[in-house]
């Protein structure tokens, strides 16, 4: 692929390797990208346990990496404590990162010696300069692995992982303009908490998260929550199977929600997935080899616009080695229309969770309407005869007829709402005794994990015994060797001493003792 004219040519829905000139950053995963004025900022990851502090650039014109240096506010303190010029933010990773204008705003992230709520760092592109943002409000508590979504000035921030690994499902809002947080109460059923999963906005009135994991588990449901009625929901969805993933990436662009790498710490997710946010679809675009970079956990992906084109660019990643390369994609442009009724997700998550009892409900309210339609039209009917007095007579002795079927009826259906909210009362307390059994799963989990690693020690143990007995062994083969040799060597003194004894006694001029 030529560098200088690297967009000819390129098929559709297919990634393909940039011919990068020049060195690369190093390679990395659970970092934070995006793409301003064509250029591709990488910010922070992690490598072997290290978090990393650099920001690295990668020029879409001439396909040529670069690193920014930065310089910090005047004021501000850096990391050990001084006030003054630095060339980098903190070293951060598991970070999530959102494009305003010509900044880039960073919120929370593993940090050494970080507090215990969450930071919020700000990158200025047009001064090169980066800067610890005083939020107020209901500040949030420090997590990594949570995701962020830009919505007009706001930032919606959901779930993620606290600093003693405790997992979160809760949702907050900052407003970019008067740097103040505020905490969103949803109804009915949120997702389970989780890190490393995705959202996005749809329609304005939708927020989705996708995918993530517990410590244990790894999702791929899809949530909805309805900003209108502020009530979650996890809708039925249609399309190719998707498997259960965390550590993806994901870009939406009109009605579609793009979906890249992932894995479940065994096997990355090879294929490239799209959601119609509008009619729940997902489709399986495309799909690599598993140990190709793209199916790797802690990727990322952002969207260029090159010459009034779309591109989707991903990066880095982890699949039993860390990644730094660079892929594109040309979306095909697809349907952007809507249905033309876009179903309450909430409404139809209830009405799953009570179905027997919401179709005898309706079944019931029908009979009614059309009672109450036969009355409607016996009164037009009746009207409409010449002999008026007594039709309406006629009319009123039906009506007298049909009212206590019409009372029975509601009387019924208010019967069936009772049961409604019971199953619900119920659904709630089974929601309960699931998330204890998870989190005494978790427990156990742990102490597995602790029992392992003391038989792991207790292994090790063994086989450094089992070595000191070889070496016991050689050293008693050892010794009885040179006991032999002392003996022989003793034997043979002995002797020695006798001949000479011998020559001496039988001597001439030698007296025998007497």
């Amino acid at each position: 692929m030529d560098v200088d004219n690297w967009r000819w040519g390129l098929a559709y829905d297919q990634w393909v390797a940039l011919p990068v000139s020049g060195s690369r950053p190093s390679a990395r995963y659970k970092h934070a990208a995006a793409v301003v004025d064509q250029k591709l900022y990488i910010v922070g990851g992690s490598r072997n346990g290290r978090y990393l502090s650099d920001i690295q650039v990668l020029d879409l014109g001439n396909l040529s990496w670069s690193s920014l240096k930065l310089q910090i506010n005047p004021g501000v303190e850096n990391s050990e404590g001084n006030s003054g010029l630095v060339e980098s933010l903190p070293p951060i990773a598991g970070h999530s990162m959102v494009k305003w204008d010509k900044k880039l705003v960073v919120l929370g992230g593993n940090l050494k010696g970080s507090s215990d709520r969450i930071m919020v760092h700000c990158v200025d592109l047009e001064t090169q300069t980066w800067s610890v943002l005083e939020t107020s409000g209901n500040v949030p508590i420090a997590r990594a692995g949570h995701s962020a979504t830009l919505f007009g000035s706001k930032i919606i921030m959901f779930g993620g992982e606290n600093s003693s690994r405790n997992l979160l499902n809760d949702l907050h809002v900052l407003d970019l303009e008067t740097l103040t947080w505020d905490v969103v109460e949803a109804k009915l059923t949120p997702p389970a908490p989780r890190f490393d999963h995705t959202t996005a906005v749809h329609a304005e009135n939708y927020l989705l998260v996708f995918g993530g994991c517990s410590h244990s588990t790894f999702f791929s449901d899809l949530h909805v929550l309805d900003f209108r009625t502020m009530e979650w929901s996890q809708p039925q969805i249609q399309g190719d199977l998707v498997t259960p993933r965390a550590g993806h990436a994901g870009i939406t662009i009109d009605e579609n929600w793009y979906i890249v790498g992932g894995g479940d710490n065994k096997n990355g997710c090879p294929e490239t997935m799209v959601l119609n946010m509008s009619k729940l679809s997902w489709l399986a675009l495309t799909s690599v080899k598993q140990r190709e970079p793209l199916a790797s956990e802690g990727i990322s992906i952002s969207l260029a616009t090159i010459d009034q084109e779309k591109y989707l660019v991903a990066f880095g990643g982890y699949n039993g080695r860390y990644n730094n390369e660079v892929f594109i994609m040309r979306p095909k442009p697809r349907d952007s229309s809507r249905p033309k009724i876009f179903q309450s997700p909430a409404a139809a998550a209830a009405a799953a969770s009570v179905t027997a009892a919401y179709a005898l409900a309706k079944t019931e309210k029908l009979d009614l309407a059309r009672i109450e339609d036969g009355v409607s039209k016996r009164k037009e009917e009746k009207q409409s005869q010449s002999n008026g007095a007594i039709e309406l007579e006629a009319m009123r002795e039906e009506k007298a007829k049909l009212e206590p079927t019409l009372s029975e009826v509601q009387g019924e259906n208010s019967k069936l709402r009772e049961e409604i909210g019971k199953v619900n009362n119920t659904h709630a307390e089974l929601f309960k005794e699931l998330q204890s059994v998870q989190g005494q799963l978790i427990a156990e989990r742990s102490r597995c994990f602790k029992l392992e690693a003391q038989i792991a020690e207790i292994q090790k143990l063994l086989e450094s015994m089992q070595s000191i007995e070889n070496e016991v062994q050689l050293l008693r083969e050892q010794k009885s060797a040179l006991d032999k040799q002392m003996e022989a060597a003793s034997s043979v003194q002995r002797q020695g001493s006798g001949r000479v004894w011998r020559w001496i006694a039988g001597s001439p001029g030698v007296a025998a003792s007497p």
